[in-house]
């Protein structure tokens, strides 16, 4: 049964617009109590710097407090904050709301359970069932109460610091950390100025409505400009809920989430700390996965969205995964992608080896690829066509093991994504192109 509400990373859309309003804030959380929270549980509220955060902050304090939750107020803090206070606290939720990447206009709501983990997909249906229910209201005696705590950021700042070998520190190193003008503004620099970094903060001046404008992890114009130009080591750029991330080498060359993937694999390997296969998604760069085949590190895909990285990492015993786009788990550190994490281990293999951001990348060719994405009259899966099945067969015919193809439904729109990689970027133009004209001609 599908998800009405729940996409692949929580509830997410325009502000005033459904879902994305304060009364179905105040239903989602009575529904989330009734299935995840018992009468005198706790809940953790964070938020990152969106204008809107505060209207969705009051109503799922109101929906949970209604219900008999105690509900603690972390304030604006990256997503991977919250799921690691969940633990700390020993709370039996922890609310998120953000629309990671996205402008301010939108916003989202995301849970972690207890153990700091996300949602799977049964338990985001039990919630959804919950929804046509009148919103609790318990007698007095039984609300819950609420209470901001003050030393949030302090906590997630030790955490993510204990995470950086001790024996070790960032002296010596310049560099530029881009903080999105959200969630981790404050937690970025002075988790990096702590360990000592010569430190130049971009993007940490928010003020409702610059989150992810013109900077962050998906916006690295100006970070990749500023390092060499400024003579810069490194440069960091995560996005506005923290929960992603992008480095930029000396030269001013984007290094992203697979390559990421591929230097701290190779690292751990070196230090025989590696457990299991290397877990990416469907979207994965092929170079990835030959590049870890030459270093005899097995790989596996999983579909789209860091939580199956994640079922698929704890399915096969691995320790590392992720995905193109900058959500990088790390299991020996923390439970969920968590972007000061994944940027801190990589600074320290910079540390251990003496070896430049370009210089640790080196070993691994991302291969060219394209993406079409194809407007259909209705959502619709292309592998139900026999026609479009037969073109993508005779495709990866073409391209035999030296690229691929991958064809899927968007989540949230009409629209099938055509991508084709491959070693030689004009054939995989041309393959793209002739496969993205099938799925329009058999979607019409």
């Amino acid at each position: 049964m599908g998800k009405q509400y729940f996409g692949t990373d929580g509830v997410r859309g325009t502000v005033g617009q459904d879902p994305m309003t304060a009364d179905f804030a105040m239903r989602l959380a009575s529904a989330a109590a009734r299935v995840l929270v018992p009468t005198g549980g706790i809940v953790l509220i964070g938020k990152d710097t969106r204008l809107s955060g505060y209207m969705f902050e009051s109503a799922l304090e109101a929906g949970f407090v209604a219900a008999g939750a105690d509900v603690l107020l972390l304030g604006p803090l990256p997503t991977p904050g919250i799921a690691v206070l969940t633990q700390e606290f020993n709370a039996d939720l922890g609310v998120v709301i953000s629309a990671s990447h996205n402008p301010y206009y939108d916003n989202g709501i995301k849970f972690f359970d207890g153990t700091g983990s996300k949602l799977n997909d049964d338990v985001e249906r039990q919630i959804e069932a919950q929804l046509e229910q009148s919103v609790i209201t318990l007698e007095s005696k039984l609300l819950g109460k609420a209470k901001r705590i003050d030393s949030a950021r302090i906590r997630y700042q030790e955490f993510c610091a204990a995470t950086f070998p001790s024996n070790l520190s960032l002296a010596g190193l310049k560099i530029v950390f881009d903080g999105a003008n959200g969630a981790a503004y404050k937690v970025g620099p002075r988790t990096l100025g702590d360990l000592g970094a010569d430190l130049i903060p971009i993007g940490c001046s928010p003020n409702g409505r610059n989150i992810n404008d013109g900077c962050g992890s998906t916006h690295t114009t100006l970070l990749q400009t500023t390092v060499p130009a400024i003579a810069a080591d490194v440069g960091i750029a995560l996005d506005g809920d923290g929960d992603r991330v992008v480095m930029i080498d000396e030269n001013g060359e984007l290094i992203d989430g697979d390559q990421l993937l591929y230097i701290l694999a190779i690292a751990r390997k070196a230090s025989g700390q590696l457990k299991g296969p290397v877990v990416g998604t469907v979207m994965s760069n092929l170079g990835l996965e030959h590049a870890l085949r030459d270093k005899d590190i097995e790989f596996q895909r999983a579909q789209v969205g860091d939580r199956y990285v994640l079922e698929m990492l704890k399915k096969t015993g691995g320790m590392l995964g992720g995905e193109t786009s900058g959500h990088v788990i790390i299991l020996d550190r923390t439970t969920t992608g968590d972007g000061m994490v994944c940027a801190l281990q990589v600074l320290a293999v910079m540390q251990e080896t003496g070896r430049k951001l370009s210089e640790l990348v080196a070993g691994m060719s991302k291969y060219p690829q394209t993406m079409i994405n194809v407007r259909v009259a209705r959502k619709t899966n292309p592998h139900d066509s026999p026609v479009i099945r037969e073109a993508a067969a005779k495709a990866q015919s073409e391209l035999a093991d030296t690229g691929r193809i991958v064809l899927r439904a968007s989540g949230t729109e009409a629209v099938i994504r055509v991508m084709v990689e491959g070693q030689n970027k004009q054939v995989v133009d041309d393959v793209a192109k002739r496969l993205a004209d099938v799925v329009a001609a058999a979607s019409a």
